[in-house]
């Protein structure tokens, strides 16, 4: 999906282009070797994780976290910052005097948002720690076993991957839990944490582990750690906020900032340079939480990502949509694509279509010509999933040269899957911060990639607001794509079809996708169910995003169009004009009741 030829490269691109030129500069004169990892740490990111040389982020960050500092690394996906952290661990471990042991404990806390980052990340230590069998690797979270995840952490885990919810639970009840030893407190993917609603959790962590920094923390516990084993914090995060501000200030102690000056980039340093860190090295470093604030303008995405949108009414976003998965999958036999979701109930629908739709362009087709609309092998992914069949899926994507996987946010943050070339958003990420994660699972480490947002015509301002972040989207050829498409016994217009409305091949699959869906009982409930789960989503939008995202404006006929339903479902409308009613009436009843008591109070000033 390269841009037209006639197309002059923005101001924007030119400064990126030169960015990656300098970047490319740096690479060629900087190896791991010369930023204090030990020789075969270095043989192991070089054979086992393909990295012959580090990344900027991995530049920067790795001498800082092997000199003892605290850390707070914003960047964007896809640099390599899970190696950023772990290289120096290990680098550090691996040199301990004495050797250590299993039954010294817990070293290393990496505390991560989703199941799925906790066993990838828990992955690389495995690959990395191949030479060092003497550190034992780990990990724990919710969906697992928790006897048994007792009974190793009694046996001892010297790197312990958690989610926050169980790391609490086995801080709080497991008694054999040895962690007097620990060192480092990573934080990766901190804002995700905290928008999942982790926050009270992380400080009482904190407290318990007597790393936090602020007044309120014990100072008994505090000292006892501190005077034994030096704690180093290390913050990473894509995006920054009030909350990863509030973080940092309470984790971290005069951090050093990695990433945070979008236009100077800090030069890449050897251990070296760290032998002495004076005020000098903490320029601008004094005022984080004013630093933090001035960042919060613009989002990081990578250089070479082509972002696009395409815009679809909303009874045409169900054809639009397979009519480009088709299109995408038939061009290369390698070919990873993800397409995002705003429910659990959209991605089970959209799944069991794309897993048995059939179709043909013929007007009246014989059974065995129809065959699958789109070839290739389609997985789920979301939170409701049991945790067997989520591990599964994502083993199953990873390992995949051709897939498509459908999945809600739980796959936005973090998940390195390898060769993924295409980001769908059929459904609105809501915030920036959601859009730029989601489109950061693909053009990572370097390499192209490309992503598609899906705006209906009543959505279109949502552009400007993610231009508020510096992103900017150019528009996709959906009608270049669509004309490409065979259609038999169709007189070919001598006109131009400048209409996505009129266009034959949409109207013939739109057709098509309601005979499915009206022949099969099952996906017609299926169907209904997704379309309530879907208008409650879209009336969940919150703060400026309620102006964009308006359900009033909705046609609720089209959105059901949207899930191959020929009829809105009556049942699903009344309800929820029901509730929008309802909701009316108690706002108005609300503002009465206030003009009343405003007015009994004037009343009694007066007298």
């Amino acid at each position: 999906m390269a841009t037209k030829s006639s197309e002059k490269p923005s101001k924007e691109s030119k400064m990126k282009s030169k960015e990656e030129h300098n970047e490319s500069e740096i690479f060629a004169s900087c190896s791991f070797s010369s930023l204090g990892l030990h020789p075969t740490l270095c043989n192991e990111l070089r054979e086992r994780m393909d990295f012959d040389a580090p990344t900027l982020v991995q530049a920067q960050a790795i001498p800082v976290i092997i000199s003892g500092r605290h850390v707070l690394v914003n960047a964007a996906t896809g640099t390599g910052k899970t190696v950023a952290y772990l290289a120096p661990i290990i680098h550090q471990l691996q040199g301990h005097e004495p050797r250590i042991q299993r039954s010294d404990g817990t070293f290393a806390l990496v505390l991560v948002p989703t199941r799925e980052l906790c066993m990838q990340v828990c992955e690389i230590l495995q690959k990395l720690l191949h030479r060092f069998h003497w550190i034992v690797p780990g990990y724990i979270m919710g969906g697992e076993n928790r006897s048994k995840e007792k009974a190793r952490l009694r046996k001892g885990i010297s790197v312990l991957v958690a989610t926050p919810g169980r790391l609490l639970d086995h801080l709080r009840h497991t008694s054999s839990f040895l962690h007097a030893n620990l060192r480092w407190i990573i934080f990766d993917e901190a804002d995700r944490i905290l928008e999942l609603g982790f926050g009270k959790e992380i400080e009482e962590i904190l407290d318990i582990l007597g790393s936090r920094q602020d007044a309120s923390v014990d100072e008994e516990i505090a000292e006892s750690y501190i005077s034994e084993h030096p704690r180093q914090n290390v913050l990473l995060s894509a995006t920054l906020n009030e909350k990863v501000n509030h973080l940092a200030k309470i984790s971290l102690e005069n951090p050093v900032m990695i990433g945070l000056d979008y236009k100077k980039k800090q030069p890449v340093l050897s251990i070296k340079d760290f032998g002495s860190l004076g005020s000098d090295a903490n320029y601008e470093l004094e005022h984080p939480v004013k630093m933090m604030s001035s960042s919060n303008g613009d989002f990081r995405v990578p250089a070479q990502l082509v972002q696009r949108y395409v815009k679809v009414s909303c009874g045409l976003r169900l054809a639009v949509l397979l009519s480009i998965l088709k299109d995408l999958l038939e061009r290369g036999t390698s070919q990873k694509i993800v397409v995002f979701f705003s429910t659990c109930d959209a991605v089970d629908f959209h799944h069991s279509l794309l897993s048995e739709f059939k179709f043909s362009p013929h007007p009246q087709p014989e059974e065995q010509l129809r065959q699958m609309f789109v070839g290739c092998k389609t997985l789920r992914l979301h939170g409701n999933m049991k945790q067997d069949d989520r591990r599964t899926t994502f083993q199953a994507f990873k390992t995949e040269k051709l897939a498509l996987l459908l999945s809600t946010d739980v796959a936005a943050r973090g998940l390195d899957f390898p060769k993924v070339r295409f980001i769908i958003q059929y459904d609105s990420p809501g915030e920036a911060t959601e859009y730029v994660h989601r489109v950061g699972r693909t053009a990572r480490l370097g390499e192209r990639g490309d992503s598609l947002l899906f705006l209906q015509p009543v959505e279109m301002d949502y552009l400007q607001d993610l231009e508020k972040h510096g992103i900017s989207l150019t528009e996709y050829p959906l009608l270049k794509v669509l004309d490409s498409f065979p259609l038999y016994n169709e007189k070919r217009h001598v006109k131009k079809v400048l209409s996505l409305e009129s266009h034959p091949w949409v109207l013939l699959l739109q057709k098509a996708l309601e005979a499915f869906i009206l022949a099969e009982p099952r996906m017609k409930k299926l169907a209904i169910t997704t379309f309530c789960s879907w208008v409650r989503a879209y009336a969940a939008h919150r703060g400026e995003l309620k102006r964009i995202f308006m359900v009033k404006k909705l046609h609720l006929g089209h959105v059901a169009k949207s899930f191959a339903l020929k009829e809105q479902p009556s049942l699903v409308g009344k309800s929820f004009q029901k509730e929008t009613k309802k909701r009316k009436r108690d706002e108005k009843q609300k503002g009465l009741s206030k003009k009343r008591k405003f007015s009994r109070k004037t009343l009694q000033q007066k007298i």
